[in-house]
C-alpha cells in the first residue's frame, strides 16, 4: 500500500536486472519511507513541545516562590499585591479597600520580575 505511494514497485513482481539478479529486498525502502516522518515528529519536539515543557516549568517555580507582598500581573492584565497565599489560590489586593480571590494559575508573572 504504502509502496503505490511511494512510486515503487510491488515486491511480489521482481524485475530483470541486467546481470540477471534477483532484486534486493523491499525491507530498507520502508524504513527509508518512514524516515520523513520520524525527522517531522523529531523537529516538531524540538521546536514546539520541548520549548513549552520549559515555560510551564518555569510558571511553576515562580508561582511557587510568591510571598505576601509581590506584585503580580494576573492573566486578564489586572494588577496587584499577594496579600494572602493559600493552598491553590491567592488573595490579590487591587484597590484599597477591594481583595479578589484568584486562582493560583491565573497569576502570569511577578511585575518587575523577568517573564
Amino acid at each position: 500500500m504504502f509502496g503505490i505511494a511511494l512510486g515503487q514497485t510491488p515486491a511480489s513482481t521482481p524485475t530483470a536486472t541486467p546481470t540477471g539478479a534477483a532484486p534486493a529486498s523491499g525491507g530498507m525502502n520502508s524504513i527509508l519511507g518512514f524516515l520523513p516522518i520520524i525527522l517531522i515528529f523529531a523537529v516538531l519536539y524540538f521546536l514546539m513541545i520541548l520549548p513549552q515543557q520549559r515555560r510551564q516549568k518555569k510558571h511553576a517555580q515562580m508561582l511557587e516562590q510568591i510571598k505576601r507582598g509581590d506584585r503580580v500581573v494576573l492573566g486578564s492584565g489586572i494588577h496587584g499585591i499577594v496579600s494572602n497565599v493559600r493552598e491553590h489560590t491567592f488573595l490579590v489586593k487591587v484597590a484599597e479597600d477591594t481583595e479578589l480571590e484568584v486562582d493560583k494559575s491565573a497569576v502570569s508573572y511577578k511585575f518587575g520580575a523577568e517573564k
